[in-house]
């Protein structure tokens, strides 16, 4: 299924309850302008062809990217990634980590092949034209892109890369093989490679809301967030003023262990619910995200109303309410339209109802 003008409408209103966007923004617009801009060449695993966006010539930037394209064609031909590897829309609508996971996989192994065809067999002509491509290459779209969807876009191609060279310092071609048949399951092994294969993530459960909500409630996203958007909600938001430091973000992600949210909408309206709930690999772990997550509530909506031990509460955010809470060693987010709600979506995520 393509993606369509109303997918973004909903990933729009959930992108801005986490911070990353602003309400309303055309990503729809966006990501075709971009891919428009940035797309030297591509796989179609459907019709099993590859292309390749020609300048003047065949010169050193089209070999290069016809190196990176190559691989797809062989991961298809050995791995089938629609139904071997699974990177279909319906599977990775609602199995967000481990898609991203894979992708970095096979990203990674393409960028991979890539710079060891530029470092090893390139010519010095190809790479003097590779050097004059990037020196006047601009990129308009992404450089406007939201900061947060610029590292998102990367991510599979530079922490992918990383993964994948790890794997070759540690076993050579034969661990990135090896890796096509023990995938990787989360972005967490991703940007950690010691972590992968053994570390898996934890499924960590959430409440069914409709009972405290009402029926004309409906959810619009159920997923896993991650160690990655983790890391970029407290890292990129879409305001300067709640961003947390670089290093401060990538501490308190790790050490995730398991997570899952939900997103609400009132049908009709642009009302919504958020429910985030996330587990970590120890009580250190743990203290360090409420801490950040913590700051980050601060920053993003001022001084809390309420600000009990591990409970943070803001009765009157320009989303609606919000608290920050642990429960059962979890730390739970939640946003609602008003203290009411956020009050019935509490107690509904505390009874495990």
């Amino acid at each position: 299924v393509d993606y369509i003008p109303q997918d973004a409408e909903q990933d729009v209103l959930v992108l801005s309850l986490l911070g990353l966007l602003d309400a309303g923004y055309d990503i729809y617009r966006l990501y075709v302008d971009l891919y428009s801009e940035q797309v030297a060449g591509y796989y179609d695993d459907k019709t099993k062809e590859m292309y390749v966006v020609r300048g003047e010539g065949f010169t050193g930037p089209e070999r290069m990217t016809y190196a990176h394209e190559y691989v797809h064609a062989l991961q298809d031909q050995t791995y089938d990634l629609e139904n071997g590897l699974k990177l279909n829309n319906e599977y990775c609508e609602t199995n967000t980590e481990y898609c991203a996971a894979v992708t970095a996989l096979i990203e990674g192994d393409a960028t991979f092949i890539e710079q060891t065809w530029f470092f090893r067999y390139a010519t010095d002509e190809d790479h003097q034209q590779v050097q004059e491509f990037y020196s006047n290459f601009t990129s308009p779209v992404y450089d406007s892109a939201p900061e947060y969807l610029k590292q998102d876009f990367l991510f599979p191609y530079q922490q992918g890369l990383e993964f994948v060279q790890s794997l070759y310092d540690q076993g050579g071609l034969a661990a990135i093989e090896q890796a096509y048949r023990l995938l990787p399951q989360s972005t967490e092994q991703i940007l950690h490679p010691e972590k992968y294969p053994l570390d898996l993530p934890e499924a960590v459960p959430l409440p069914n809301l409709q009972t405290a909500l009402g029926e004309e409630w409906q959810p619009i996203d159920e997923n896993v967030m991650g160690e990655w958007y983790t890391f970029l909600i407290l890292a990129y938001g879409r305001e300067n003023s709640f961003r947390l430091p670089l290093s401060a973000a990538r501490q308190a992600a790790a050490g995730w262990k398991g997570d899952a949210y939900a997103v609400y909408q009132k049908t009709g309206t642009d009302q919504a619910v958020l429910v985030f709930r996330s587990r970590w690999e120890t009580e250190q772990d743990t203290d360090e995200f409420w801490n950040a997550l913590s700051d980050y509530g601060k920053k993003r909506w001022g001084r809390p109303d309420v600000h009990q031990n591990r409970s943070l509460r803001w009765n009157a955010a320009a989303e609606g309410a919000v608290a920050v809470f642990s429960h059962e060693g979890d730390v739970i987010w939640v946003i609602a339209p008003n203290p009411a709600m956020l009050d019935s979506v509490i107690d509904t995520i505390k009874e495990g109802r």
